[in-house]
């Protein structure tokens, strides 16, 4: 059973560290230009960036098919540099659970940066410092906490990610089945044991991250 169970379980990993990898990145840097920025239209811009928060997965894997299709200029783009369609992929089921996962690495680190004072920031100037390195050596570590936290529940979220995926990246045994599809087609074909245990899996992955972060907290 075990085997039948360690390839999702796997996948969905695989999927969850790739895709957290490109969210990090991009949610820290428009977290940071985002924390102190003022300019109009910036409501309705941060809107947008959080808009897959609250949209039923199936609406976020549906705008997916539509925007990377074979018929969409970004999916003829891939299809022309990759030799192959996205969708139905692996990259499909990365490029899904980092839309998904998006807003809470975005939000986590937007506060972190708001949290960083900005007095602090411009002492290290006055002092000589330059903008980098008073990112690097002030507000960075000030704000690891915050960007540790989304960090985990993007991971987290990227993990467990089902509606979305199913419909851009498929359910292919060995290809695509992540654990949350996997548990989907389990319950379906009445094999409760193996949906118990990638239920498990998933769940005991989860706790233990959610719970660093609890203990993270805790730090002084």
């Amino acid at each position: 059973m075990w085997t039948d169970a360690s390839e999702p379980v796997l996948l969905s990993v695989q999927v969850a560290v790739i895709s957290t990898l490109f969210v990090a990145a991009a949610g820290m840097i428009s977290g940071r230009l985002m924390a102190r920025a003022t300019f109009k239209g910036k409501t309705l811009l941060e809107t947008v960036l959080m808009l897959p928060l609250v949209l039923p997965p199936t609406v976020v894997g549906f705008l997916l098919i539509v925007a990377f299709g074979v018929n969409s200029p970004a999916g003829r783009l891939i299809e022309q540099v990759m030799g192959s369609p996205v969708i139905f992929t692996r990259w499909a089921a990365v490029i899904a659970a980092g839309v998904v996962s998006f807003p809470l690495m975005y939000q986590a680190a937007k506060l972190g940066f708001q949290m960083v004072d900005r007095e602090i920031e411009d002492a290290s100037k006055v002092d000589g410092a330059g903008g980098l390195q008073t990112f690097m050596h002030i507000t960075l570590p000030l704000a690891v906490p915050s960007l540790i936290t989304g960090v985990v529940l993007s991971f987290t979220r990227a993990l467990g990610e089902f509606g979305a995926s199913l419909m851009f990246a498929g359910n292919i045994p060995g290809q695509t089945q992540t654990a949350a599809t996997a548990i989907y087609i389990a319950m379906d074909s009445g094999d409760m044991s193996l949906a118990w245990l990638l239920t498990g899996v998933l769940i005991l992955l989860s706790f233990s991250l959610l719970f660093f972060v609890q203990m993270l907290k805790r730090q002084p």
